[in-house]
This record gives structure tokens, C-alpha cells and sequence, in this order.
């Protein structure tokens, strides 16, 4: 099984992704985590992706889908991925379907995490004030959260035109979420 967890930052995907990899041993497929991991390991591509972040550009699509190529394989042995920050454009998710096309497989479902932007704002700024933590400064979330509406969040229909999204309300209890998502997992397929 082949699953994308899709919501805007701080939704709650990674916690849903961890979980399923925990209960259902399948793979993450984290391009956040694969980038830092090509860095660290010196390989040529981590050297480039290195230069690329530094310069603040953005990582092109055609470097990320190797990325996610290369660990197709360890998915497959799994039983399958949880996309977790990919595909975040059209041409993202057009590449996606097409390398699983080649590989005899598919994504099987979207699980869209459906959140309040603003409770989730007030959320990261009493984190933040808590933490600290980088990633959670409220201006740079706002700047995060624009560019998922204007970037991502198109493919909810590109998803959907293909029978392949369901929505789970983000907002519930973390157990509520979980139970909702393995609920989509296990029930009929469309």
C-alpha cells in the first residue's frame, strides 16, 4: 500500500506518518529527512543538494524524485510507502504516478488531514513561545502555511478527480485521528 498524508505544516502528519510505520511497518518517505540524510552521507548528490540549500534555493523536482527513487525499493520490501511532504506540486504528483506506473505500482490513497489554519497558528506560536524551536516561529509558519494553499493544496483535486482522497478531521484527539486513518486504510476502496 501506497499512501500520501497530506495537510498543511503542523497538522499533524508526521505523528500519523510515525505511527503508521510503527503499526503497519510500512516506510516513510520523508523528502525532509532524505535531503538532510544525502548531506550528511557526502555523496555527490548530498554535495550538490548541500550548495543548492545553502544558496536558499529550493531542491528541483527532478533531484527530489531521485531521492524518492532511490528508496522505492526499501518501501516495496516494507509493503509499501507514507509519503510525507511529497508530492507537494502537480508535476510533483504527475512524476510520482508515473514512477510507480513503471514500477507496476500506484498511490492507493490520500489521507487529507483537514485542520483550522488559525487554531493551528495560535498552536505554533504558544509552541514556539514554549520551545523556541526554528521551525516554529510564526512568521516563518505564515510563509510556510501560504505557500502549501498555494502550492499543494491544488492537488486536493487532482487527488480527488482520481478517487483517491479522504479527509479526516485533523482537529480531533490524536487517537481520534489515528482510529479515523486506519479506518480509511482498512475500509472498502472506492
Amino acid at each position: 500500500m501506497n499512501l500520501i498524508l497530506f495537510g498543511p505544516p503542523a497538522a499533524g502528519k508526521g505523528t500519523q506518518a510515525k505511527r503508521l510505520v510503527d503499526t503497519r511497518g510500512l516506510t516513510q518517505l520523508s523528502t525532509g529527512d532524505m535531503l538532510r540524510a544525502a548531506i550528511a552521507s557526502g555523496s555527490p548528490l548530498g554535495r550538490q543538494v548541500e550548495g543548492i540549500m545553502k544558496r536558499g534555493d529550493l531542491v528541483t523536482d527532478d533531484i527530489v524524485i531521485r531521492l524518492i527513487e532511490e528508496r522505492l525499493p526499501q518501501a516495496e520490501a516494507a509493503g509499501g510507502a507514507i509519503f510525507d511532504g511529497f508530492p507537494r506540486t502537480i508535476a510533483q504528483a504527475e512524476a510520482l504516478d508515473e514512477m510507480l506506473a513503471r514500477r507496476g505500482s500506484r498511490i492507493d490513497l490520500v489521507i487529507r488531514l483537514g485542520v483550522d489554519e488559525e487554531a493551528i497558528k495560535k498552536r505554533i506560536a504558544g509552541r514556539f513561545a514554549e520551545s523556541g524551536r526554528p521551525d516554529d516561529n510564526p512568521v516563518a509558519f505564515e510563509k510556510r502555511l501560504v505557500a502549501y494553499n498555494r502550492d499543494t493544496a491544488p492537488l486536493l483535486p487532482y487527488y480527488e478527480a482520481q478517487n483517491k482522497l479522504v479527509t479526516v478531521d485533523g482537529m480531533a484527539p490524536v487517537e481520534s485521528v489515528a482510529a479515523a486513518i486506519d479506518a480509511a486504510i482498512d475500509g472498502p476502496r472506492f
